[in-house]
């Protein structure tokens, strides 16, 4: 029995590990070609739409003026541009920061959240805000972020060239990557396991998932689905699977691209990433439930692409963990003793391979640094994660069972 299991965890494990790497192929080649289309696209751009650009703002006077600051550099044109900051039930200085810029810059709006949206989270404060707006297409940024000039440009080039697009997503760049070991680490994920992926997935199924910044929708698609879901913790993910079920693609465009802080802390790192997991599985127990009535039956394979990730792959790798540590006090009378240990040196090797390959495509990254900083993370970083699922999940259980209400996190910023 022990040995039966112990396979089928190494199998969940290699699976996962040999589909990631799968996607970085396809990253990389995406990287390779995606700049291609940039000289036809913007020929069609003789006359930009209108935009509205949305940033949810709570409790942000710590990095909102800076954002702001980065709007008023974008490369495009300011009579097409409406900036939203949706201060949402602040008690710090976040809108009066704001006002004061936008008294400079008019096309920068504030806009108070009151009750039902008030102080509830994300989804909610969007809502409002783009109930306010005017753009034909809506562009979100967090408060934390300062995108590049040319972002929200190369944001509207795709959904303008790309009829089929309900949504276009940028990538986005760790803006405090070194400010200690955690953002280190973070960059590393981020642009391996974020970019990546997101690359990857585009590359060969044609399929994206909005992040919760610097991705630009039609407003259209907003008001048919009627706006963001205010149960979803990971309102960005449940989004997307909406859009696809209305017959839209989310293309994935790195042009844009955007700066964020990440958190300094590993409190506020658990904290937020506990927030994203318990969303993700939110996210896909609503949709498994709702499969049969799914327009596009083509979702289930993102969804199970999430289930693979937040439940079996961490259920094969914590399965396969106790009966290794188990045997080592307890005979088991394991057979595949020697092959998984092949296995696992294998799969470190594959880690380190796959971002390598990635950290390769920026420029500042492939560093003797970077090389140390990689294998430690895999022993570490990672290894945190899989707690980290654990709980998200032991937490989303109990809210179900106790019929508690969603409560959203609210990730700290730093000086």
């Amino acid at each position: 029995m022990a040995n039966t299991l112990f396979l089928l965890s190494l199998i969940v494990i290699w699976v996962m590990l040999l589909y990631h790497m799968f996607l970085m192929l396809g990253g990389y080649l995406h990287f390779l070609r995606y700049e291609k289309v940039i000289p036809e696209w913007s020929k069609n751009l003789e006359t930009l739409p209108k935009v509205s650009i949305l940033i949810p703002a709570h409790n942000e006077a710590v990095v909102i003026e800076r954002t702001l600051k980065s709007m008023t550099r974008l490369e495009y044109p300011k009579d097409k541009l409406e900036v939203i900051v949706i201060n949402d039930n602040s008690s710090d200085e976040t809108g009066n920061i704001a006002r004061k810029m936008a008294e400079k810059h008019p096309y920068i709006r504030v806009v108070d959240t009151v009750p039902p949206y008030a102080g509830i989270g994300k989804s909610s404060a969007l809502n409002f805000g783009y109930q306010a707006s005017t753009g034909e297409y809506l562009i979100v940024y967090d408060a934390d972020n300062t995108p590049e000039p040319e972002a929200v440009y190369y944001l509207v080039m795709g959904l303008v060239n790309d009829k089929k697009a309900g949504a276009v997503v940028g990538k986005f760049r760790v803006d405090n990557a070194k400010k200690s070991l955690l953002t280190r680490f973070i960059n590393i994920e981020t642009i391996t396991f974020q970019w990546m992926a997101q690359a990857g997935r585009w590359f060969w199924f044609k399929m994206a998932t909005i992040p919760g910044t610097n991705f630009a929708i039609r407003r259209s698609i907003i008001e048919k689905l009627g706006g963001w879901d205010e149960k979803a913790l990971s309102e960005d993910t449940e989004l997307s699977i909406r859009v696809y079920n209305l017959g839209y693609y989310i293309r994935f465009f790195p042009a844009a691209v955007t700066w964020e802080q990440e958190p300094e802390t590993w409190k506020v790192w658990w904290n937020q990433r506990t927030r994203w997991a318990r969303g993700n599985q939110y996210v896909i127990v609503k949709f498994m439930l709702q499969f049969f009535k799914l327009e596009r039956k083509a979702i289930i394979f993102d969804l199970l692409y999430f289930f693979f990730t937040y439940f079996l792959f961490f259920f094969g790798v914590i399965l396969s963990n106790v009966i290794f540590i188990t045997n080592l006090f307890y005979d088991l009378n394991l057979t595949v003793g020697n092959v998984s240990l092949i296995l696992w040196i294998l799969a470190f090797l594959l880690f380190v391979t796959e971002v390598f390959i990635t950290l390769s495509i920026e420029k500042t990254e492939m560093t003797v640094q970077n090389f140390f900083l990689v294998n430690l993370m895999y022993f570490t970083y990672s290894q945190l994660w899989i707690v980290l699922v654990i709980n998200a999940l032991f937490l989303e259980i109990k809210r179900i069972i106790f019929k508690e209400e969603t409560k959203w996190y609210k990730t700290e910023r730093f000086e």
